[in-house]
């Protein structure tokens, strides 16, 4: 109920502007078409509270409301039931006529699509026969000097508004767009990069290198045991693990980087316009970085790190393949003692004299 509460309070601040200007200045509109008819005090009493006072008065109902986007609707159509009142009021002048429906016509389309384009246009002919009874259907086909001139407000400013409040729910729109996007990309744990978005990037940086022969290294990087720190000291500490080691990730790397969380306990990264020993000595430092790490709470955990490093080679005829040279330099790693960087045997020299880094 809070969620729809804020969502239909949304709502209301967005047509309480339209609202206060279009009921405003609509009904200088109104009484330009009503002065050569002199109507009694009591309507013109009525159009002030209907121009000047409702759209507060509305707005005050929608948003105290339990339910402040049905309010709304219900108001919306009070403002049609309205219009249609005063059209057969001041007795169908053209221009005014066409002025007051075509402006709440477009008002309800904007808030409401066609269906509350229909429950309007009902409300203004229910309005229309209430006017009718109480006043007689009468027709008045002549436009004055003075009419076209109240009407230019209303043609001007209304939609003026109008635009700004959709420009505005447009402008809402493409950031809460943004924000999904980030969010169908990110691990909820970490806050890095999800499987399928590195693995994307992954693809991406490989066709970059293939064309323009720039280097770059993938590390994959496994917490040794994690499955016993869970079981030992439960998912709690096993998550406050995984997050230290995002943050590690997000201090040690570069912002051009790509960091991400491939599986439960492995984190990926790949490292643009980075040598194999540059790429050796980051992940060295962040694996012993994180052998420093303790809890405050449980103070004899311990963590350490197996990586695999993997540099591109022009030989590679996938991202496929350059990942499976990273994955077999980690499993080295993860059998050869574990807590150490390895190297893929592809990266000649370099793997022979530093394959294994202690």
């Amino acid at each position: 109920m809070d969620k729809q509460h804020g969502k239909g309070l949304s709502f209301a601040r967005r047509i309480y502007m339209p609202r206060a200007i279009g009921l405003g200045i609509g009904s200088i509109s109104v009484a330009a078409a009503l002065y050569p008819l002199q109507p009694p005090t009591w309507i013109w009493v009525l159009l002030v509270l209907n121009g000047w006072v409702w759209p507060h008065l509305a707005y005050q109902l929608s948003s105290r409301s339990a339910y402040p986007y049905k309010a709304e609707r219900r108001n919306m159509i009070y403002d049609s039931l309205c219009g249609g009142f005063w059209v057969a009021t001041f007795q169908f002048n053209p221009l005014t006529t066409v002025t007051i429906l075509s402006m709440m016509a477009m008002n309800n389309v904007a808030a409401g699509g066609l269906r509350m384009f229909m429950l309007g246009s009902a409300s203004q002919a229910a309005g229309i026969l209430l006017a009718w009874l109480l006043f007689g259907a009468h027709f008045s086909l002549s436009t004055t000097q003075l009419q076209v001139w109240a009407c230019l407000p209303m043609l001007t400013l209304y939609p003026l508004a109008l635009g700004m409040v959709c420009y505005q729910l447009a402008i809402k729109l493409s950031e809460h767009k943004r924000t999904l996007s980030a969010l169908s990309r990110t691990d909820s744990l970490t806050g890095l990069l999800n499987h399928g978005a590195w693995k994307e990037l992954l693809q991406l940086k490989f066709r970059e290198c293939s064309k323009h022969h720039e280097p770059a290294v993938i590390a994959l990087i496994d917490i040794d045991h994690f499955k016993v720190i869970n079981d030992t000291y439960g998912h709690i500490f096993g998550d406050t693990v995984l997050r230290q080691l995002s943050v590690e990730l997000k201090c040690n790397l570069r912002e051009s980087d790509l960091a991400g969380r491939y599986g439960g306990d492995e984190f990926c990264v790949i490292l643009p316009n980075m040598s194999l020993i540059d790429a050796r000595n980051t992940m060295d430092r962040l694996r012993n970085v994180m052998q420093q790490y303790r809890h405050r709470q449980v103070p004899e955990l311990r963590v350490s790190l197996s990586i695999g490093l993997a540099a591109y080679q022009p030989s590679f005829d996938d991202a496929t393949a350059w990942f499976d040279d990273a994955d077999k330099a980690l499993y080295t790693a993860k059998n050869t003692g574990r807590n150490k960087v390895s190297v893929a045997a592809n990266d000649s020299g370099f793997a022979t004299s530093q394959a294994v880094v202690d």
